[in-house]
């Protein structure tokens, strides 16, 4: 009995952030808050559950919503990668809701703070589904809730800045997904499925058609396309900076660390499961991802450097990270896609660690995000300091934090390449030197003394949640760093359960 219970909760998970999104519809805003806060803690220990019962058996299953097979009824797939991630995004979502919360109070409107909450539960049922789904258009109707909670995370707080950037988010996101919806419509033509499974028996035979393969090329090339541009790989990062830089700290924290690490898991399993992997190879279009990859690696530091707001250096910063994440994918080798989905959990614990950290410095400058203001405030607020401080050194690279693990992982499946060994660790030693002229010119500037300063005066509240989420912030980095093994061992054998 306990063992059908376990199986069915990824879809009782992804259910009930649906019902707690329609129940904060008609409470107040601390009772939302209360719904939310119980329903991440919930997923969390779940996935957990789920996490351990596939770790145990070894292998992944199916589990048939209404128990209708297809093409009837509906699948979700769960194996060790797919548990594990909803795990990981389950426990930074929650941590970064925590981290942001004082500041959600003072930045949005007490009235619209139900809204909030239901954006962010139909946020997590979005990402808990492209993590499970194994049916392509169930998987595109959570990509269309996924940018219409985002944008609305954006939004919510009612400034310029804000309405401005959630627009430009939404104009390039909606044609992502129409292309994204395009490709599924023409995949549906090719194959006759919606399914994952069955639509990659069919590609294969179609792949081996000389007379399908430019229709076969031309629709992998759409979806890919449809997703880069959801994720903002370069050059589709324009609306990035500004709907990362200005919306509420919470938000920053998971738009930058989950909802594009969402669409990017999605495009892994389409590669594995939905195209094939030698297929989507063989089509070439890995090459091109390598290429944007590493422009993105490159401009992303240029801009990152040349920025003066604190906010909008991290923003910047996430166009190189995601080109780490693509460069990983593009090298078309199972080394190359392990250091990928490795770099996504390193981005996802660092940069909501950066966001959360940064406002906590801006607070006590006089709540400026020039460099000139928070000159100092490392001193003024000593938790936020330290919790930049490791976070700038994973992003770095330095040993003992995620992100050394993830530039380690990245040269290693380089040098196994040929043709693309030399531009990637060429680009990946460029990008790193450029990381820490941006990251450790902010450190050295948070912990630079000043004469006369004028906001010694302030000092941080005392906010024992926010400390506590750095902490576990900064102690997933190290445990990243320092016990990377089993980790790397989990996604080996979740893309294995892929194939």
């Amino acid at each position: 009995m306990h063992f059908e219970l376990v199986q069915n909760f990824p879809f009782f998970t992804i259910l009930m952030c649906l019902i707690s999104a329609v129940l904060c519809s008609v409470l107040n805003g601390k009772a939302a808050r209360l719904v939310n806060t119980i329903l991440l803690i919930t997923v969390t220990i779940m996935s957990v559950m789920v996490f351990g019962f596939v770790l145990n058996t070894g292998e992944s299953y199916v589990y048939m919503m209404g128990h209708f097979p297809a093409p009837w009824g509906n699948e979700i797939r769960v194996g060790v990668l797919e548990a594990f991630m909803a795990t990981f995004f389950a426990v930074i979502m929650l941590l970064s809701m925590i981290g942001g919360h004082h500041k959600l109070i003072e930045e949005v409107d007490e009235d619209k703070h139900r809204l909030y909450y239901i954006l962010v539960n139909l946020l997590l049922s979005s990402l808990l589904a492209l993590v499970y789904t194994n049916d392509l258009f169930t998987a595109y109707v959570f990509v269309e809730i996924n940018t219409i909670s985002a944008a609305g995370l954006i939004m919510i707080r009612q400034i310029g800045r804000t309405i401005e950037a959630a627009v430009r988010y939404m104009i390039m996101s909606l044609l992502g997904s129409g292309l994204l919806l395009m490709g599924i419509c023409m995949l549906y033509d090719l194959t006759g499925h919606l399914l994952m499974s069955n639509i990659k028996e069919q590609v294969q035979i179609l792949a081996s058609d000389p007379s399908s393969q430019v229709p076969l090329m031309i629709t992998i090339t759409i979806i890919s396309i449809g997703l880069c541009i959801k994720c903002a790989l370069f050059p589709f990062h324009a609306w990035l900076p500004d709907a990362y830089g200005y919306s509420t700290v919470s938000s920053a924290a998971m738009l930058s660390s989950l909802v594009s690490k969402g669409y990017i898991f999605l495009l892994i399993k389409i590669i594995y499961r939905v195209i094939g992997f030698e297929v989507y190879k063989d089509s070439h279009i890995m090459n091109i991802l390598f290429i944007f990859a590493l422009c993105g690696m490159i401009f992303g530091s240029v801009s990152a450097i040349r920025e003066t707001d604190i906010r909008r250096m991290i923003a910047f910063s996430s166009v190189a990270q995601i080109g780490y994440i693509f460069m990983g994918i593009g090298m078309g080798t199972k080394a190359g896609m392990v250091a990928a989905i490795f770099h996504i959990l390193t981005h996802a614990a660092t940069k909501s660690l950066l966001f959360i950290s940064a406002i906590g410095l801006t607070d006590v400058s006089g709540f400026s995000r020039r460099f000139f203001e928070i000159t100092g405030s490392g001193y003024r607020n000593k938790i936020a300091g330290v919790g930049f401080t490791v976070g700038s050194l994973s992003m770095v690279g330095v040993p003992l934090f995620s992100g050394f693990i993830s530039k380690y992982l990245f040269a290693s499946g380089a040098v196994q390449l040929t043709g693309k060994m030399m531009p990637a660790l060429i680009c990946l030693a460029i990008s790193t030197i450029l990381n820490a002229i941006y990251f450790m010119k902010t450190v050295i500037r948070i912990y630079t003394p000043i004469q006369n300063d004028k906001y010694l005066s302030i000092r941080s509240r005392s906010m024992k949640l926010y400390c506590l989420t750095i902490v576990l912030f900064v102690a997933i980095n190290v445990l990243l760093g320092v016990s990377s093994h089993p980790v790397v061992e989990y996604i080996e054998m979740g893309l294995e359960m892929f194939s």
